[in-house]
């Protein structure tokens, strides 16, 4: 008996060390593909304070949290066990979801541009007269779990793509982190930034004059917080989209596109010196950005025009 218990005991130490071997592996992968998904969290963040501005500041938390589960069952129930399984069969499929995904975002961006010039809408907004309050809330986060879905996908397929090379279990790990982290981070942010109004208007009762007018600071420049949110995540649509069809053409071989904004991306940086990185950075995503709104002109006026359909976006 005490042998059998030694033994058992063994096996346990082993099994033990191989599990803390495991977490170790997807704790440092989880932090290596969390850092690539650094650009796509930022594009989340600046998107989803839209779907609640100039609704009852009551609801806002509320639907924020509506939209956060909503985030962790696309990324938990749909996209992981996806993710792992067209890794597994065909994982050819996903440069093509990743089209279909760039193809959405670019559509949404070009939509708000061409809203924003010509004054047309394509669903109801927060300036049209709401009869039903309940139903448009409703409205509005089934949009915002919708592009939740698209940006988790992006996110999700970065992870999967620096971990294709682990073994399952960990690519597993890795993904259900990364995935949980990003929603965490991302709508801990937005729940912040959407009541700093509130905060302000708690702290202008304060009897500290310095505690008034911080208070009065952020009361008086939330709203204009909110409207550069609004436009940076459209143009985070676009930057995203766009970047999505560049690099899925080039791994379908169609390495035009990608090649020749790259190549610009490193004339800026061959003439800019210290400034190399950002301004290279910011000529590619500038390129991607461009991509994304000439091909999502060119899918609305297909789908409005040609097509006659009207699709209605509670995220507008």
């Amino acid at each position: 008996m005490p042998g059998g218990l030694v033994a058992l005991l063994d096996d346990v130490s082993i099994i033990a060390r191989a599990a803390a071997a495991s977490v170790d592996d997807i704790t440092v992968a989880a932090g290596r593909a969390g850092s690539k998904t650094a650009g796509v969290v930022i594009d989340d963040a600046a998107v989803t304070p839209s779907y609640v501005t100039g609704l009852s500041p009551a609801r806002e938390l509320p639907i924020i949290w509506n939209i956060t589960k909503g985030s962790l069952k696309n990324k938990l129930i749909i996209l992981l066990p996806g993710a792992l399984l067209l890794s597994w069969l065909l994982p050819s499929a996903i440069v093509f979801i990743l089209i279909l995904g760039g193809c959405y975002l670019s559509y949404e961006g070009a939509e708000k541009v061409m809203e924003k010039l010509c004054g047309q809408k394509h669903g109801v907004t927060v300036e049209d007269e709401i009869s039903d309050p309940a139903a448009f809330e409703k409205q509005r986060v089934n949009g915002a779990i919708r592009t939740d879905l698209i940006l988790s996908a992006e996110i999700m397929a970065i992870t999967l793509n620096e971990v294709a090379a682990e073994d399952f279990i960990v690519r597993a790990g890795v993904l259900a982190i990364v995935g949980i982290g990003v929603t965490l981070v991302v709508y801990g942010s937005v729940a912040l930034i959407v009541k700093l109004d509130d905060i302000g208007l708690h702290l202008r009762e304060k009897t500290s004059a310095a505690a008034q007018a911080f208070g009065q600071f952020l009361v008086t420049s939330v709203p204009y917080l909110l409207t550069t949110l609004s436009f940076i995540g459209t143009i985070a649509m676009l930057w995203v989209g766009g970047g999505i069809i560049l690099h899925s053409l080039h791994e379908l071989g169609i390495h035009g596109p990608s090649d020749w904004a790259h190549g610009l991306q490193h004339t800026v940086e061959a003439v800019t010196g210290g400034l190399s990185g950002i301004l290279g950075w910011g000529t590619y995503a500038a390129l991607s950005a461009l991509t994304g709104l000439a091909l999502g002109f060119v899918l609305a006026i297909l789908i409005h025009k040609v097509f006659k359909i009207g699709i209605t976006h509670g995220d507008h």
